[in-house]
């Protein structure tokens, strides 16, 4: 008996080859009609025999092409249509909208071998692509994911490509971003004054050569630009670092492949998988000993930043040149990634000495993602290319909801049906240019899933830029304490429900009693939460300035127990009047607010330890605290006190500073890491709360999450980590709309 159904699929469906999936599973099984995207998913009208009907739903739900996820399927039946053949027809658009963007995705090996193939008509085209990879996010103007739909649409498609798109049996069949030689994106080479040096080929080969002269070369990749040097050049790293005032923190590199790769560093099987997954991030990798990479690289680093060549482009170029090469972001200090050729010219021509262009338009930024195994998972740090906008299922959500994050990696998000959709990585709010992006980012939204928000999610801190902006709405506008964001950040992914104990450590946060928090354990109740314990409050002398020089921590950590006597112990360089200053301010508890944060404690253990008195970076002196740490194993740890559920750091320090006179500092560095574990065992043995969330920057650390996590689980807790979101701010956004949950 035949059989004419129809069915609405809603999910990531769109930008992987789902059209042309279905078409061969029609005429697999001997179905007729059509299938055609829409701005909600995808809608398939089959008309065949019932048995072969039932095989091809089978096949839809169990074969289905990577990438893709189905997250609604409904079918309904219908008379009989009398179909003649099956075929693939026009998109159609509508009011509604829940069609999920697929990220921008690493070129497939297919294709990777094509550009590669003197045989091949892809042979050295730089932006070959198929339905299973290339660009989607970055260059898609609204849905559905049609050619008309993005920044393709103004490159029409020769002889060769209408061919390739209209054959059933080509992996090019109805694929978007399509091109090639003749009718696609081309290259040129520029000049810093805008001249055009080459192009095509010739564009590419100029590039290589000027790199291997030790030139920085400006490249306009997928989500935006990125300058690239030679890794193996000291003196050119060390100009790319002059010039784009980033005297030391690390640099990423890129390599051609994985062999490459592990010549560099020691890479286990999970940091191999992410490497060459589709995403293709930066992965934070062990560097070997001895490698050609130079030092300028990642100075003082134990860690390298490494990606695989995920573009064509950028196979090619790795290719040519031959050895790995420095790749990171186009942008100038603090602002966002460029994107825009003329844009390029003006903010990079005092960084880069060239640029290789192409004219396809970039329609949003994405800065490469960045991920590290921590505690046997892949954890992302960073969420932007190849993840962004990937939905996040919500097991309770309150619909159009936008939360705007917070003011330091600042991320957004907005809940749409059961699903939360987290912007990529927009940066910190403190330049303009991030500001106008961060508008942008949150119109984009609204505009791509014609989304009206009721309600605006923000941190509880009035001066942050995302608190202002959503006081300027006319919704209903909630405020969210930072941390109690960050642990319903870890709680969403990990599908929990209260009751919970939140463990949640970073640099700043405003708490709910004025102070700056950092270092607290938060009972999680589906009314709210508590401030169940924290570390003991000091003085962070000079405000803002003791985030930028942990010697200001260090100093107000012994004058805290010693007094006065704290100006005598130790040289952090401060002038004469300097210490006067600060003598003062202490005595006297002026512009010194009070903190009780886990990282400004990582910061001061750090200084009087003397890795790092001024940070030249976020996180300098957390970092080199744990690399030290991790060379020294020993369970040993200091002693510390909790009263009235107030951890004193004080018999620490002073175990810390008798330690210093005779120990390494690789076994003081690591006994502080133990001392952190077992006050957290301490305090939910308190609690007495079975499960347990780690949140907060602080649990970027990988040595400190593994101890934190072992003597919790050795005592019988269940403790839960981040993954798909970063355990720093950039997860706040997500937080904040679960949040939103409890709120009503």
């Amino acid at each position: 008996m035949r059989v004419h159904s129809q069915i609405e699929i809603q999910g990531i469906v769109q930008g992987v080859g789902f059209r042309p999936f279905i078409a061969r599973l029609a005429t697999c099984f001997s179905q007729n009609g059509w299938v055609k995207n829409t701005s909600t998913g995808v809608l398939i009208s089959i008309e065949g025999l019932e048995i072969q009907q039932q095989k091809f739903l089978n096949a839809l739900q169990t074969e289905l092409p990577p990438f893709a996820e189905i997250f609604d399927l409904k079918i309904a039946t219908l008379p009989l249509a009398n179909f003649e053949t099956f075929e693939i027809v026009p998109s159609v658009e509508n009011s509604q909208i829940s069609a999920f963007s697929l990220p921008d995705i690493a070129i497939c090996p297919e294709c990777v071998a094509d550009i590669f193939n003197p045989q091949s008509r892809y042979f050295r085209y730089p932006f070959t692509s198929c339905c299973s990879c290339g660009t989607r996010y970055s260059i898609a103007t609204r849905q559905p994911f049609d050619r008309e739909n993005t920044s393709m649409a103004e490159f029409k498609l020769c002889k060769d490509c209408t061919r390739e798109y209209q054959l059933m049996d080509n992996r090019r069949f109805h694929a978007q971003t399509l091109g090639c030689e003749k009718c696609g994106v081309q290259l040129s080479f520029w000049d810093e004054f805008g001249n055009v040096l080459a192009e095509k080929d010739t564009a590419l080969k100029f590039a290589v050569e000027q790199l291997k002269a030790g030139k920085i070369v400006a490249v306009k990749g997928i989500g935006g630009f990125q300058l690239l040097v030679d890794a193996t050049n000291q003196d050119a790293v060390k100009c790319l670092r002059e010039r784009k005032k980033r005297p030391m923190k690390p640099f990423a590199l890129m390599v051609q492949n994985l062999a490459q790769a592990q010549m560099l560093c020691k890479i286990s099987k999970l940091e191999q998988a992410a490497l060459i997954s589709p995403a293709a991030p930066i992965v934070l990798l062990k560097k070997l000993s001895q490698t050609e990479i130079v030092e300028a690289v990642a100075p003082q680093q134990k860690l390298l930043g490494v990606m695989l060549a995920y573009s064509p482009l950028h196979h090619l170029f790795l290719h040519d040149f031959g050895l790995p090469i420095v790749a990171t972001s186009g942008n100038r200090s603090n602002e966002p990634i460029c994107i825009d050729n003329d844009q390029a010219l003006v903010n990079l021509s005092d960084i880069a000495d060239y640029f290789l262009m192409h004219n396809r338009k970039i329609l949003r930024p994405l800065d490469d993602s960045i991920v590290r195994e921590i505690n046997g998972k892949i954890t992302m740090l960073r969420r932007a290319r190849g993840f962004a906008p990937l939905p996040i299922k919500l097991k309770n959500v309150v619909s159009n909801t936008f939360a705007v994050g917070g003011q330091m990696k600042n991320t957004v998000a907005m809940s749409h049906e059961n699903q939360a959709v987290l912007s990529q990585h927009l940066g910190d709010l403190d330049s303009l240019a991030t500001r106008r992006q961060f508008e942008k980012t949150l119109i984009d939204l609204q505009n791509s899933y014609a989304f009206q928000p009721v309600q605006v999610m923000h941190d509880l801190h009035p001066d942050y830029v995302s608190s202002q902006f959503a006081a300027n709405l006319h919704v209903e506008k909630i405020a969210v304490q930072h941390h109690y964001a960050h642990a319903l950040s870890c709680m969403t992914e990990n599908g929990l429900e209260p009751p919970v104990l939140g463990i949640v450590w970073d640099g700043t946060g405003l708490g709910l009693d004025g102070t700056i928090w950092g270092g607290e354990f938060l009972n999680i109740y589906e009314t709210g939460f508590e401030r169940f314990a924290h570390f003991r409050m000091f003085s962070l002398v000079g405000g803002s300035k003791a985030i930028q020089e942990p010697r200001r921590v260090a100093l107000s950590l012994l004058f805290e127990i010693f007094g006065d006597v704290a100006f005598e112990m130790m040289d952090f360089g401060f002038s004469e009047t300097e210490n006067s200053l600060l003598k003062v301010a202490l005595s006297k508890n002026l512009n010194s607010p009070k903190t009780s944060s886990v990282g400004r404690l990582f910061d001061g253990v750090a200084s009087l330890l003397e890795l790092c008195h001024v940070n030249q970076y976020e996180g300098h002196a957390a970092m080199l605290l744990e690399n030290f740490a991790s060379e020294c194993e020993t369970i040993d740890f200091y002693d510390f006190e909790i009263r009235e559920q107030i951890v004193d750091w004080q018999p620490m320090i002073e175990q810390l500073l008798q330690d210093k006179k005779t120990q390494s500092v690789n076994y003081c560095a690591a006994k502080f890491h133990n001392t952190l574990a077992k006050i957290c065992v301490e305090i939910a043995n308190h609690a007495k709360q079975q499960n347990i969330v780690l949140s907060g920057g602080c649990f970027q650390n990988a040595l400190l999450t593994k101890k934190v996590f072992d003597e919790l689980t050795a005592a019988n807790f269940v403790v839960h980590t981040h993954q798909n979101v970063p355990p720093n701010d950039g997860g706040l956004a997500l937080g904040q709309l679960y949040a939103a949950y409890f709120q009503h």
